[in-house]
């Protein structure tokens, strides 16, 4: 079963919580503190795989999860960090975040790996925060929550030709006659219902790969028929070859047709190089109509998927436009990355509901990696946010005594002294 989008959740691994011990020793006066840190959290990566070419696995396994630190422990022994989870993907997945559309990811090489979510910082032990006016401090930090996201996969095969054509215009037998693949071949329209990808071998250890999509018919580009679902395939090609059957009953109306769709689906078709070929060269009545029609277009090529007819000349003809096209890539190794960087503010500040909410990566990491549930944790987490400016931040917005402050999820009242 072929499956080219899904929707899939990912979750970092929780850091591990820190140790509040003490060294208690015989003979050893004053130990002090010596609980450790816990581990990092596991993070997420898609990870692009040649060996597959579906997305059918993440469909049905929607949810994945980094592993969790450990916890820290007493004589100064940390917490062992979370193994990295990856979730394998086929080459040429794009990556879209699932709120906003905007593409984040896309994994077009082998290997190529994209952070989806970063596990959680683990906690500082009690021995981190001994100092000389503090030497016994009785907390720890808790392990910092992963990384929450959800993300739309699409997958867009990496071709170099993409086959274009009505249903029954011969793509599946022309790429299977070029080719090892074997798609289903039927005298009956859509009898392909999935893409199809095929590796043509030309003499010189020359290889092109090709795309066959569902036959597009008029009215695609609004969802009718399957073209409009699996256009996207063709979006990386290099080549657009237009398959167009000689029997047709106006097959200059249908090329027009084709092109009408194509623009209509994305401009990214606009200037892409492009072959006609006029299939079914093996019937009389359409070899006489080749001769009259040849004409009408730009150069098209007479080809028979069945007795081979023509295909030599046409697979040396799309390797030439290939060929040209990979040596004017640019190099990506050898481009200087342009970095931009943008100061952002620690925190920010905004009145809401009788109160103020406080946003910030350090703020809400502080108040996460906080036990509530101990006083000195809880004094410790407001000289942090002392520290940073908060206060004085919420003085400045005319802030009470009393008033709630809302930091992630927790509320906690204003108190200025």
């Amino acid at each position: 079963m072929f499956v080219d989008q899904a929707r899939v959740l990912v979750t970092g691994g929780k850091g591990g919580n820190g140790c509040c011990s003490f060294r208690r020793e015989k003979y050893v006066p004053r130990g002090g503190p010596n609980g450790g840190d816990g581990g990092d959290g596991g993070d997420v990566y898609f990870i692009a795989e040649e060996r597959l070419t579906s997305l059918l696995d993440i469909q049905f396994h929607s949810h994945w999860k980094g592993q969790r630190g450990g916890h820290g422990q007493g004589s100064d022994r940390h917490g062992r960090s979370g193994e990295d989870t990856l979730v394998s993907v086929p080459v040429g997945t794009v990556v879209r975040d699932f709120e906003t559309g905007a593409i984040v990811g896309d994994l077009t090489q082998p290997g190529q790996r994209f952070q989806a979510a970063r596990g959680g910082r683990g906690g500082k032990g009690n021995a981190r925060f001994a100092t000389s006016t503090n030497r016994a401090p009785r907390f720890a930090e808790l392990g910092e929550p992963g990384e929450r996201a959800e993300y739309l996969l699409e997958l867009k095969l990496i071709a170099e030709v993409g086959l274009v054509g009505l249903p029954n215009a011969g793509k599946s037998t022309l790429l299977a006659s070029v080719s090892a693949a074997r798609p289903k071949i039927a005298d009956y329209p859509f009898t392909t219902l999935s893409p199809n990808l095929g590796v043509a071998q030309l003499s010189e250890y020359r290889t092109l790969t090709l795309a066959d999509i569902p036959g597009i018919i008029e009215g695609a580009a609004e969802g009718k028929g399957l073209g409009h679902d699996f256009l996207r395939h063709i979006e990386r090609t290099k080549v657009l070859l237009f398959l167009i059957d000689l029997g047709d009953e106006d097959p200059v109306a249908t090329y027009e047709t084709l092109e009408q769709e194509l623009e209509q689906h994305s401009p990214v078709f606009a200037d892409r190089p492009r072959i006609v070929a006029l299939n079914k060269a093996d019937i009389p009545e359409n070899r006489e109509a080749f001769e009259s029609l040849r004409h009408r277009f730009e150069d098209p090529i007479l080809i028979s998927g069945v007795t081979g007819e023509g295909i030599p000349e046409l697979l040396e003809r799309l390797w030439i436009i290939v060929d040209r096209l990979r040596r004017n890539e640019p190099d990506e190794d050898s481009e200087a990355v342009d970095r931009s960087y943008v100061y952002e503010a620690p925190f920010t500040v905004e009145k809401e509901a009788g109160g103020f909410r406080v946003e910030g990566k350090p703020v809400v990491r502080a108040v996460r990696m906080t036990d509530f549930e101990n006083e000195e944790a809880v004094r410790h987490l407001q000289m942090r946010l002392q520290r940073l400016g908060v206060f004085k931040a919420l003085k400045r917005m005319g802030a009470q005594q009393g008033q709630p402050i809302y930091i992630d999820t927790v509320e906690l009242e204003y108190h200025p002294d």
